[in-house]
């Protein structure tokens, strides 16, 4: 299971490469702009390729996850305990969420895929994202050898709130980059969250 929680930080890249690759192959997309969403859009010239190492992404961020829970099993403290497994248990309701309703097109379209994209899987994704990462702030407090994964989770909600708050205060212009402080903090964490559960001594279980 230790070994197996590295596939959490295999994911961030890609999930980076989704992005960067996807980015190369949308011609005029606008990164301050556009969200990263748009380029696995079922219309965007770069849905084939970014949808694929999203795809590579989601696999490897649930089974790095899942892995992450089995090893924390044991340990004490049940509110870090219940973060790690409702963490895993966000990553599969975007895994599959995302993958059964991408995007119809770049931005809102309001087709029924776009209302379950943006109102039901996004939705339950940022409620167990904040659930999450506090229950595994306050848990990793009190226990030895979480404090640096407590920061880590606290940093993350930090980005989180900054980033919704942002696409609220700043014009529709730079929607794209604020959506990534949100996106990109779940993703950094899932890597960082592999290396805890590969670094967890096997006595701490």
């Amino acid at each position: 299971m230790n070994w197996l929680s590295l596939a959490g930080a295999a994911a961030a890249v890609f999930y980076f490469l989704h992005v960067f690759l996807g980015m190369r192959a949308y011609p005029g997309y606008d990164w301050m702009r556009q969200a990263v969403s748009d380029l696995t859009a079922v219309d965007a010239p770069s849905f084939s390729i970014a949808s694929r190492f999203s795809s590579v992404y989601g696999s490897l961020s649930c089974l790095g996850c899942v892995a992450v829970a089995l090893v924390v099993k044991g340990v004490q403290g049940k509110a870090f305990r219940r973060g790690v497994f409702l963490y895993a248990a966000m990553n599969w309701v975007s895994t599959i969420g995302y993958a059964l309703f991408p995007l119809s097109g770049s931005g809102f379209k309001g087709t029924f895929q776009d209302v379950m994209h943006f109102y039901v899987v996004t939705m339950a994704v940022v409620l167990l994202s904040i659930v999450s990462l506090s229950m595994i702030v306050v848990g990793g407090i009190r226990r030895r050898g979480g404090r640096l994964l407590a920061v880590l989770a606290l940093a993350a909600l930090a980005c989180m709130f900054f980033g919704s708050i942002g696409i609220g205060a700043f014009p529709p212009a730079y929607f794209g980059l604020m959506e990534r402080f949100s996106v990109f903090s779940v993703v950094l964490f899932t890597a960082a969250l592999g290396v805890f559960g590969f670094l967890a001594p096997t006595g701490d279980r």
